[in-house]
């Protein structure tokens, strides 16, 4: 597959949304998802966020027309526990240290944070879930891959029951995250996935990014998607033109 060069400089944990490093994320903290600084504003906020408004591979977009064919199963390598949860202001994001991986054929992606848009910034066929949570992982040159997970409104999922009942309210440093969040429990039984490449969904949105989409929600409560709300009510990019990207679907299983 066709790799784009990616942004230098991956050290460090993220502070904001889908960066890797805060190198990529200190210098556009500025943006906002409405207003003088929404998402229509974010390619004019700095030279380095031009291609927000420029470039033709951005992400999220509305998931239809997809192709089925055979994809590789994604391996997720998961044991640790994220090390620090912060509000930063823009998402409630949970950071790890190094040694969880995602295996894609033969590529290995580390993983680097995981963290919550509302409602879901991706939508299938024009339908919109309730949230979103994006896993980030890092392979270096080799870009990022992200795997989406809708949460609709349903069961309790005990671990973002825990994440919403421990997350900072107000905007500031990283705290040490609850040793029971256990990641893998915000993933779908089934593992189907749509694949399409795109951007980081926030500035400065490179378009460096595998985009690896479960199928298939999970459940939370009503009441916790309500508690993340009433932090952030709307923390979710528009759907993006799809131009002639081809998006991948995964066989059934």
């Amino acid at each position: 597959m066709h790799r784009r060069q990616i942004l230098k400089a991956f050290a460090g944990a993220a502070l904001c949304p889908l960066c890797v490093s805060a190198g990529l994320a200190s210098e556009n903290h500025h943006w906002s998802y409405e207003g003088a600084t929404g998402p229509d504003k974010w390619g004019d906020l700095d030279a380095s966020n031009a291609v927000c408004s420029t470039g033709n591979q951005q992400s999220p977009i509305d998931i239809t027309g997809t192709v089925t064919t055979r994809q590789p199963s994604l391996r997720l390598n998961w044991s640790k526990r994220p090390d620090t949860i912060v509000n930063n202001g823009h998402t409630i994001q949970l950071n790890f240290a190094q040694g969880d991986t995602l295996e894609v054929g033969d590529r290995s992606f580390g993983l680097t944070q995981f963290h919550f848009h509302h409602p879901s910034e991706h939508v299938v066929d024009g339908k919109r879930y309730a949230m979103e949570v994006h896993f980030v992982h890092a392979a270096g040159e080799a870009g990022l891959a992200v795997v989406g997970v809708f949460i609709a409104p349903g069961k309790t999922n005990a671990v973002f029951n825990k994440i919403v009942s421990t997350m900072p309210e107000e905007e500031g440093a990283p705290v040490p995250a609850d040793p029971g969040i256990d990641p893998g429990r915000l993933l779908p039984a089934q593992r189907r996935y749509y694949h399409y490449e795109g951007s980081l969904t926030t500035p400065p949105c490179s378009q460096t990014v595998d985009w690896l989409v479960l199928a298939h929600p999970v459940e939370a409560a009503e009441a916790d998607i309500k508690r993340f709300a009433k932090l952030y009510p709307m923390n979710a990019r528009p759907v993006q033109n799809r131009d002639r990207r081809f998006i991948l679907t995964s066989n059934p299983r």
